[in-house]
């Protein structure tokens, strides 16, 4: 795991209160006299922004001061988490976030983006939620193709799958498809639940778009539109075992689609807020996030605004993780050592890049939050793959993610590459573990995918990988065994 409603009255409100009983008992001819309203905070109009804001204290009557102080600085609430003391809320007033921080409720404010919110976006008030691609994995077009062993039945195109090979899947599958129990909650573009392939383990049920910062149960919200990037994640997770295709790692699990990418490709904080604390209500075992969140690639603890956000992402992580979720994420596709960031031109993403220094103070989100699984991506030769970013104490464990073969939207296969492709084989896994290990807690599951992954050196003569075989930051603990998660 990676180291690094009602409302109570606001405090003017209960000065003013206390000035006018004062009075009361000084005057008693004014003893009728009504207390003075809060003073209005300073408004001044400007573009429509979203921010997150941290509440000093995780309870319903904090969080209900936050809320009110929303108000009185000209913002509305679009998501309120009182569970982890959280409000996203949007405003035009351009001093909102300075106004907020006065507040005594308040511990930290953002802006999740540097792009204003207009009305075509999910977020903007009144709108609905929209739907989702991914911008990030390109497609590639070599076949790595090798034979699949195994007595079950095989699937047309499982000999195509060597990922499942390397990672011992194939054997697995001689004791175990995993549990109906288990689900999987796939963080990404949306899942086409009408693919041949993934129809029998998408439970719409648990299904739902959070691209609006709320999440909205309909299908049109947390099925794809213009991305196959979450339908080809989730066929490595999940692809069933039926004549048709592929297999997955595990594929007699449960998957839901959360969609948390919008129409532009982009993952904003309060989508992902959204998914985390949506795939924790509905019974998640694990999560699978192959994304960064955006505008930032690496959210530093020297800026306020991405300060604040990185801490409200982690409260929802930590939240997940404190009941039982495993939450597993990719590393990166930058070829970047985590454990030793310089700089970064490549943010904010959303409007204008600038070249700036960056250091361990600056994290990609959600990869490198505490407790959350760091996958990187391997060739299959179990090389680390060209792009795949790295890192000692950062990378946990190594996965397949070089020319995959998976399901795409429109009932389709294609090659995809990135560490958005490794991470799901991780994910698959722990699916493995907690169908075998039913009343193993996350953080014990977390534990033991490390524990029995298989170690993996770093390569002769590299100066970039620094480790043990057991340990070190191409591969972390190792490449993920899906045959040993299988085996009490």
């Amino acid at each position: 795991m990676s180291k690094t409603a009602g409302r109570r009255r606001g405090t003017a409100a209960g000065i003013a209160l206390t000035a006018a009983l004062s009075a009361a008992f000084l005057a008693p001819g004014i003893a009728n006299a009504a207390p003075k309203p809060p003073p209005q905070a300073e408004i001044i109009h400007g573009d429509v922004m979203n921010y997150a804001i941290n509440v000093t204290k995780a309870n319903n009557g904090q969080t209900q001061k936050a809320e009110r102080a929303v108000e009185q600085a000209g913002g509305e609430v679009v998501a309120s988490y009182a569970e982890i003391g959280v409000v996203i809320a949007q405003s035009d007033n351009t001093v909102f976030a300075d106004t907020l921080r006065l507040d005594k409720a308040v511990e930290s404010v953002g802006a999740t983006r540097t792009a204003p919110v207009d009305t075509a976006d999910a977020t903007y008030r009144g709108d609905a939620a929209t739907t989702a691609p991914e911008r990030r994995s390109a497609a590639v077009t070599k076949d790595m193709g090798v034979e699949a062993a195994g007595d079950v039945v095989a699937d047309p195109r499982e000999s195509e799958q060597w990922d499942m090979s390397l990672i011992g899947a194939d054997a697995a599958h001689q004791i175990t498809d995993g549990d109906r129990n288990v689900l999987v909650a796939v963080l990404d573009s949306g899942i086409e639940a009408t693919h041949p392939d993934l129809a029998a383990n998408v439970d719409a049920t648990v299904s739902a778009g959070c691209n609006s910062g709320v999440p909205n149960t309909a299908p049109e919200a947390w099925q794809p539109s213009t991305s196959s990037h979450g339908t080809h994640v989730a066929g490595t997770i999940a692809a069933a075992r039926n004549g048709v295709g592929i297999v997955g790692v595990a594929p007699d699990v449960r998957l839901s689609s959360v969609k948390v990418v919008n129409d532009d490709g982009f993952i904003y904080p309060e989508a992902a807020i959204c998914g985390f604390m949506y795939a924790t209500s509905t019974g998640a075992d694990v999560t699978n996030n192959s994304y960064y969140i955006d505008p930032w690639m690496f959210w530093c603890d020297n800026d306020a605004d991405q300060a604040a956000v990185k801490t409200a992402v982690d409260r929802a992580v930590q939240y997940s993780q404190s009941k039982g979720v495993v939450n597993v994420a990719a590393a990166g596709n930058s070829n970047i050592d985590l454990a030793n960031k310089t700089t970064d031109a490549s943010s904010p993403n959303d409007t204008t890049p600038l070249l700036r220094a960056i250091d361990t103070g600056c994290a990609d989100i959600p990869a490198e939050l505490d407790g959350v699984v760091t996958v990187s991506s391997t060739t299959n030769t179990s090389a680390k793959s060209g792009f795949s970013n790295y890192g000692l104490d950062v990378v946990d464990v190594a996965a397949p993610g070089s020319a995959i073969l998976s399901t795409v939207t429109g009932g389709g296969y294609a090659l995809y590459s990135g560490t958005s492709m490794a991470s799901p084989h991780a994910a698959g896994v722990a699916a493995l573990i907690k169908s075998t290990h039913p009343d193993m807690s996350g953080q014990a599951l977390a534990g033991l995918l490390s524990g029995q992954a298989t170690d993996v050196p770093c390569p002769v003569g590299s100066v970039q990988c620094v480790g043990s075989p057991a340990d070190n930051g191409f591969f972390g603990a190792g490449m993920v065994n899906a045959l040993a998660a299988v085996q009490k």
